[in-house]
């Protein structure tokens, strides 16, 4: 009897997040395109055309700033650098590794091509969301710097508002939970499973105690960790995945054409319609490209938002150079092994060439791969399943470190709406809040992968519906913003949290220097 509930529970959420990111319905195509998709890329296309262009033409001097970004220049928390590491450490994590195996499970490799196209339009979408972020956001009671979507839902388009906000704020908690928590919970236990031996419920406890000592310094501590941890697993995981398809270059010819075939190949799926496979490619890089990048979903600027700066169109490009690194860079890496990567692999009893032609899925498949490009055995496991396995725990670590913020973030926006909220029951409904992510990391480290993925599909859109239809209406702004105005647009204010002592007081927006109402 319980084996059927979840059986049906799992049906359900299918049926939902197919047709959120696939427009079918009990496997059936009841519309032509994915509506996430449309939205999505519709939005993205308009953002980018607005801004000419933008992303592209200044993606080098974003990487230029990338060092100037090291020195804080204005008001914030941590430096631009360090909130981008942080934003990047919510974004690199078990979508880089497992989600890009996963996209090729669904979709074949024709996948990656539309997860490169949901980059590149994201990048729109992050300057948006970046450079907002650091136009409208508010000083909070307690002296910090604060924001991301709700802040310029509000800020930007007033009180009217508060209803986007506030649905932004429930999906962002419903996200942080599957997404940012059970997710990475899931993955990270598999990893020590497969290195330590350990069991799902040990491998959440030590997971969960260490996650605890961090994020318990709030947002100063996570942006320290992930700035010494971030950059270097990045630097260290492209090196390893370049020397994986130099020693297979002799195939890498083929995978780029696996991949554009599969893009554009308008064949049927089995009893579906002439193009099916093209769909469903597309739905499952866009789906997993923007739970790998989160471009869009409104997660990043939460973490840019804190930025000492005061120049939102610096600040849009840290974002923007996010997303690049993230979908272009790293998830373009572990696809290129996956494809590329031979080795000995059988797919029912038959000898195949690649990790993905083998049934393996998620994280198993990019293990896999990179065990079968360097199989030197360490600890009794091939050494590159080892070190893969190591890079997973680490992202995987600091994301969840960066999801807890987040939500967080959404949770406290809430609070502050209700009539009696003061600082000291901010602080501690911050502290519950760090407590049950925590018992939610252990909880989520056991959970059903397949439901917990799909769970994560619906989740990133009811975050990310909110958050685009924001940038679309505030979308002048963002346009002005990338032109060097750095007062565009109008400013409404906050409501005032209500005072209950004299260290209690408002959550009032105060503009950085040279940026006016």
């Amino acid at each position: 009897m319980a084996a059927t509930q979840e059986v049906s529970l799992i049906d359900r959420v299918t049926n939902i997040s197919d047709f959120i990111w696939g427009g079918a319905w009990n496997g059936e195509q009841v519309i032509p395109l994915p509506p996430m998709v449309l939205v999505l890329f519709g939005i993205g296309l308009y953002i980018m055309i607005g801004l000419k262009f933008y992303p592209i033409r200044q993606l080098g001097s974003a990487f230029k700033g990338l060092f100037a970004g090291r020195k804080s220049a204005g008001d914030g928390e941590i430096s631009p650098f360090a909130a981008l590491s942080t934003a990047l450490s919510g974004q690199v994590g078990t979508g880089n590794l497992a989600g890009v195996a996963t996209a090729i499970t669904l979709g074949g490799p024709g996948a990656i091509f539309w997860m490169w196209i949901t980059a590149i339009i994201g990048m729109a979408l992050a300057f948006a969301e970046g450079s907002l972020a650091i136009r409208y956001r508010e000083k909070a009671a307690i002296g910090v710097y604060r924001g991301g979507p709700m802040t310029y839902i509000m800020m930007g388009l007033g009180k009217k508002w508060t209803w986007l906000a506030i649905l932004f704020c429930i999906g962002t908690l419903f996200s942080a939970v599957v997404t940012g928590n059970s997710i990475q919970a899931n993955s990270i236990a598999d990893s020590f499973g497969e290195l330590f031996g350990f069991q799902e419920w040990l491998s959440g406890l030590i997971v969960a105690i260490a996650v605890f000592l961090v994020i318990i310094g709030g947002i100063k501590s996570i942006g320290s960790v992930a700035e010494k941890i971030v950059p270097v697993m990045a630097v260290a995981y492209i090196l390893l995945a370049i020397l994986a398809l130099i020693l297979n270059i002799e195939d890498l010819p083929a995978t780029f054409g696996l991949i554009f075939h599969g893009a554009f190949n308008p064949q049927a799926a089995s009893g579906g319609f002439l193009g099916a496979m093209i769909i469903i490619a597309i739905r499952a890089g866009a789906a997993r490209g923007l739970f790998s990048n989160e471009a869009g979903q409104g997660s990043t600027p939460i973490a840019h938002a804190v930025a000492q700066t005061n120049d939102p169109e610096q600040q849009g490009r840290m974002a923007m150079l996010g997303t690049f690194i993230d979908t272009i860079v790293i998830c373009t890496m572990t696809a290129l092994v996956i494809l590329t990567v031979r080795g000995d692999f059988t797919y029912e009893g038959e000898a195949v060439a690649h990790a993905w032609q083998s049934g393996l899925n998620g994280f198993e498949m990019t293990s896999a791969a990179y065990g079968a490009a360097f199989p030197l055995p360490v600890l009794g496991i091939p050494i590159g399943t080892f070190i893969v396995s190591l890079a997973l725990i680490l992202f995987v670590f600091t994301t969840l470190l960066t999801w807890s913020y987040y939500g967080e973030r959404a949770i406290t926006f809430i609070y502050d709406r209700v009539p009696g909220a003061s600082v000291k029951g901010e602080k501690a409904l911050h502290l519950v809040w760090r407590l049950l992510w925590c018992v939610v990391i252990y909880v989520g480290a056991s959970q059903d992968l397949e439901l917990v993925w799909r769970m994560g599909d619906i989740s990133n859109a009811t975050m990310a519906l909110p958050n685009l239809l924001a940038l679309a209406l505030l979308s002048g702004v963002v346009f002005k913003l990338a032109k060097g105005e750095r007062d565009a647009g109008p400013t409404h204010e906050l409501k005032k949290v209500k005072k209950v002592g004299e260290e209690d007081g408002a959550a009032v927006h105060t503009p950085p220097p040279g940026v006016g109402h």
